[in-house]
């Protein structure tokens, strides 16, 4: 099937199935559009027909955050690549490559007189490319290429095989002509890894000059959080580089494209320069997208019908489809509750396989009835999925309770911030099913025997349950409530509610939570409007309405100095150690 993959796309192929003569690429879009179908075809469909038990990335891989690979699938294919939608200038570049030339060019440097690179430009190209290939790929790259150019942009499908096999990345420019071309290979996207994570944390307030006990505390959250903007979890050095190459090119006002695949996440990951018209303040990160091949859950059979009616599926009988996520960069703010967020999903493109065309309007990652059910497999002893409990253990069936406790808290972890803004109807879902199974009576014994793990998922579970009250504290400090605007009396009543809920709770003391109430408390009483009105006048002078709102005010300063005497009593005792 993967041979006939885009046969009917604009400007990909023609009728009969062979490429046009010339393509005509001169703008990013204009690539990212023919090497979005060509590494599709070549580097995730052309494995998967030929590769027996091809893995298949699962749907929750795609939603950040990102978890750390499990296995390096040698037998699968990987590359990094670099476009520029510019001519190179090999003296001023910040990377190092091995320069290669195409036709147009090599007519120009002619004129030159002191020129010292070989009047064979074919032949050098092929001698430059041949000296970075593994040994055991020669003698077939000089059969398909010898005498060719293999710089033009129609070879690049067939020199595509060869790529893959080179350890480093391979760059498309612009030639001389403006058109892009294969401009250079080997290259080494530099890695300023410790200065940008310091710099990127002492904006953010994490770090302080000199304070090595604040960096330390810190530093793997920093790293996590800045990798993550990228698209990135803490991974190999080849996807840790290109992230750092991205950071550096958006700050000098490039326009490129960055693309990577690993071999262990199975997924082509695209870092891109905003397109024009960007909004200001969505230039600061790059626009991040990930391709890989998903298996449609079988329980979704009105989309399962859906997709075969309209042809989408690459394996029918194991309902795989071609899947694209483009994604969201979130400043840190400490002020958030969900403070580790760095993305989120923005677009679901499903991509057929044969036309390219793209269908956006189906939910496929972020379903919500979808993680429910898994959540039912895992309590039910159903669930089959890999799943890396902690870095430390690789799980791979949840057949005994003490793996069922693993796997829970996994997931209860991957999907805590989504979790936190569900509706209280879904919400109310996962409150049935995780009270079902953790409260059971018949479980008491066993999960007397598993303790610790039993108490760490009950801790993870209050965790979101406080977080969902700091959620909407969050949204009452811009008097918003379930999405409708409020007055400020509604606000307060709101307010002291809840603190007054959440002071009983904090029996599990969560440190980042607890901070978070007091941040937004402070915003609230701080607000110069409530302080003018009614706080700072005479009381003589306000309504009963006003009088009101004043006694609230001050319940609200009272319940906030309740919540500082706890947290300093407990900071006292034991300093925190959660990560929310």
């Amino acid at each position: 099937m993967w041979e006939k993959a885009f046969s009917q796309a604009p400007d990909f192929q023609k009728p009969d199935g062979t490429q046009p003569d010339q393509y005509t690429l001169s703008t990013l879009e204009e690539l990212k559009q023919f090497i979005d179908f060509k590494h599709i075809k070549y580097c995730l469909l052309k494995p998967y027909f030929e590769v027996k038990d091809y893995p298949l990335v699962q749907a929750r891989e795609l939603l950040p955050s990102f978890e750390v690979d499990l296995y390096e699938y040698k037998n699968l294919p990987g590359f990094s690549m670099v476009a520029f939608e510019r001519q190179l200038n090999s003296f001023q570049e910040i990377f190092q490559y091995d320069a290669l030339h195409s036709l147009s060019d090599w007519e120009e440097m002619q004129f030159q007189d002191n020129c010292a690179i070989e009047d064979n430009v074919v032949a050098n190209n092929i001698r430059t490319f041949q000296s970075r290939l593994p040994k055991r790929y020669h003698s077939e790259f000089i059969e398909k290429f010898e005498g060719k150019d293999i710089c033009t942009i129609n070879a690049y499908s067939q020199m595509l095989p060869f790529l893959l096999e080179l350890e480093r990345a391979h760059v498309l420019a612009h030639d001389s002509s403006g058109k892009f071309t294969l401009q250079g290979v080997y290259a080494s996207l530099p890695s300023n890894l410790d200065s940008e994570l310091k710099q990127f944390g002492l904006r953010i307030g994490k770090f302080k000059p000199g304070n090595n006990l604040m960096y330390e505390c810190n530093r793997l959250f920093v790293y996590q959080f800045m990798m993550e903007l990228h698209g990135f979890p803490i991974v190999s050095e080849r996807r840790t580089s290109s992230a750092m190459f991205a950071i550096r090119l958006l700050r000098q006002n490039e326009r490129f494209i960055i693309r990577v695949l690993g071999q262990s996440d199975r997924t082509i990951t695209t870092m891109m320069s905003p397109p024009p018209g960007t909004p200001k303040k969505l230039l600061k990160y790059p626009r991040i997208e990930k391709t890989a091949l998903v298996q449609i859950h079988e329980n979704q059979k009105d989309l399962i019908e859906l997709l075969k009616d309209q042809g989408f599926f690459i394996d029918e009988k194991n309902r795989v489809v071609i899947l694209r996520v483009t994604y969201q960069q979130h400043d840190y703010s400490p002020k958030n509750v969900r403070e580790d967020r760095a993305l989120s999903v923005l677009k679901q493109e499903l991509i057929h396989p044969i036309t390219g065309r793209v269908n956006d309007s189906l939910n496929i990652i972020q379903n919500v009835r979808n993680m429910i059910l898994r959540l039912n497999d895992i309590v039910r002893g159903e669930y089959r999925i890999p799943v890396n409990y902690k870095r430390s253990e690789v799980i791979t069936d949840t057949d005994t309770h003490e793996k069922r406790l693993k796997v829970l808290y996994v997931w209860l972890s991957k999907h805590m911030h989504r979790i936190v803004d569900y509706s209280d109807d879904y919400y109310s879902q996962i409150v049935r099913v995780l009270d079902g199974y953790l409260l059971a009576p018949d479980n008491y014994e066993v999960f007397n025997d598993h303790y610790a793990l039993h108490q760490e998922i009950w801790a993870r579970y209050g965790q979101i349950q406080q977080a969902r009250k700091v959620r909407i504290l969050e949204d009452l400090r811009y008097r918003k409530y379930k999405g409708e605007p409020i007055s400020y009396h509604q606000m307060l009543v709101l307010m002291t509610d809840i603190l007054n809920e959440l002071k009983f709770e904090i029996v599990n003391y969560f440190d980042r939570l607890v901070v978070k109430v007091l941040i937004i408390g402070n915003d609230v009483i701080s607000d110069g409007y409530l302080r003018r009105k009614y706080v700072n006048v005479d009381e003589k002078q306000l309504s009963p309405y006003g009088r009101e709102i004043r006694k609230l005010y001050h319940q609200l300063v009272m319940l906030l100095d309740e919540f500082r005497s706890i947290r300093k009593s407990r900071v006292a005792s034991n300093p925190p150690s959660d990560q929310f």
